[in-house]
Formats: C-alpha cells, sequence, structure tokens
C-alpha cells in the first residue's frame, strides 16, 4: 500500500481581483521584484508597448502638465481679483471724499466708465424724483419711486439680495438704457441695500459674455455695497 500523499489542490487561474488585493496589500512587491518590473510591458495610446516604468513618467508628466496649468489659471484669477481689488479701494476713497449726493453720483459714474471699463451704466435710486429735479447728473441717475408701475419689468430682481447676469429683456433694456442701445449684450443688475431697498445699479456691456450667470459674485456684491452705504449718507 503505497503512503504517497497527494498533492494539495492548486488553482490553476488566480483571479485579477485576488492579483489586485494582495499587490495592494504588499506594494513593495516589485521592489523586492525588480526584475519583473523591468519586464513588464504596457501597451501605448501610440500602440507601441511600453515598459511599466515609462507610463508611469508619462502619468506623472500629464498630471504636472495638469497642475501647470492649474497654477497659471489660479494666478491669472488672483491678478484679476487684485487689480479689481485696487479700483474698488479707489471707488472707496472717492466717495469718503465726496460731500454732496451729487459728486457721490459723478464719482460712481467716473469710476464706473473709467476704471471698470463699463460701456452703459445707470443707477436706479428708489426717490421721489421730484427732490433731484436740480440735480445734473445726466443719464447715469434715473430716480423713480418704489411702486412705480414701470418698474413691476424687475419685480423677480427686487424680491432678491444678489446681482443677476446675464442677457436682459428688450422692455428692460429700453427702461435702462434707451432703445438706441440695442447692441448691449450682457448686464450686471446689482441692488443697492438688502432687496434692493436703496434701488440697484445696472452695467451694461456690449459683450455678451461679460456679465453671466456662472460669474463670480463677490466682486459686485461689494462694489453694491459700497455704493449703498455712501447714498445712505445723503
Amino acid at each position: 500500500m503505497s503512503t504517497q500523499q497527494k498533492p494539495e489542490f492548486i488553482e490553476d487561474d488566480i483571479s485579477e481581483h485576488a492579483v489586485h488585493d494582495y499587490l495592494e496589500a504588499n506594494l513593495n512587491f516589485f521592489e523586492r521584484h525588480s526584475e519583473l518590473l523591468s519586464s513588464l510591458r504596457l501597451p501605448h495610446i501610440s500602440g507601441d508597448a511600453v515598459s511599466l516604468v515609462e507610463r508611469q513618467i508619462s502619468i506623472l508628466r500629464q498630471k504636472d502638465r495638469k497642475l501647470e496649468c492649474r497654477l497659471e489659471e489660479l494666478i491669472e484669477v488672483a491678478r484679476i481679483n487684485d487689480a479689481l481689488g485696487a479700483k474698488l479701494h479707489q471707488l472707496m476713497l472717492g466717495l469718503l471724499s465726496a460731500k454732496s449726493i451729487s459728486e457721490t453720483l459723478k464719482e460712481i459714474e467716473t469710476v464706473l466708465r473709467t476704471e471698470f471699463n463699463a460701456d452703459v451704466s445707470i443707477l436706479v435710486l428708489f426717490r421721489d424724483p421730484a427732490v433731484f429735479k436740480n440735480l445734473k447728473i445726466g443719464r447715469f441717475f434715473k430716480p423713480i419711486e418704489r411702486n412705480a408701475k414701470s418698474l413691476k419689468i424687475f419685480a423677480t430682481f427686487l424680491k432678491g439680495s444678489t446681482p443677476s447676469c446675464g442677457k436682459i429683456r428688450n422692455i428692460q433694456r429700453n427702461f435702462l438704457f434707451g432703445k438706441k442701445m440695442d447692441d448691449i449684450g450682457s448686464v450686471a443688475l446689482i441692488p443697492l441695500g438688502k432687496k434692493s431697498e436703496i434701488g440697484f445699479l445696472a452695467i451694461g456691456s456690449t459683450d455678451e459674455n461679460r456679465f453671466h450667470p456662472d460669474m463670480s459674485m463677490d466682486f459686485l456684491l461689494r462694489l453694491g455695497d459700497l455704493v449703498a452705504e455712501a447714498l445712505k449718507r445723503f
């Protein structure tokens, strides 16, 4: 009678999942078997086979390029924010030095036109127009009663306290800038005070992409706060 023991059953095919789990649990496997690492070949997008090390280097280079692009984007955003911050600071200084409502309005209009490159802008102030009958500020200033029927076209905007950016209806554009300004492609509506309690500022651009719903509203909110507080002084 033979005493030879039967060999234990060995599974011929090891699943990919098992290999994955083993390598994940033994991250230094290829350090201990460097000859195996150098012999591995992987298909490249070009169709040629490359070593695992070459593939890793290629992946790292791609990640490096993405990080460089992201860094350039962040630097550009920081540069733009820094420039906007300087312009807001300049506006604040001008508003602080203004000694009347007339000087305040002129300062706002001048800064928007010269520093912020606004193609057209208008300040809608919720006050009785008769109070400002002797005020000469041009088309930039538009006093009107809050309950005026002509303001119903802005009903949705006036219910909120955040800027609205993008394209506006023709009837809204005509009310703000006049019928001849049909080349205005995008507009930023900025509330002055909570739910536009004081009024609102409208900035128009011939560039239809200048103001859009997905843009950051932080700068516009700060601009609205500065203008609102300056007007409250009078």
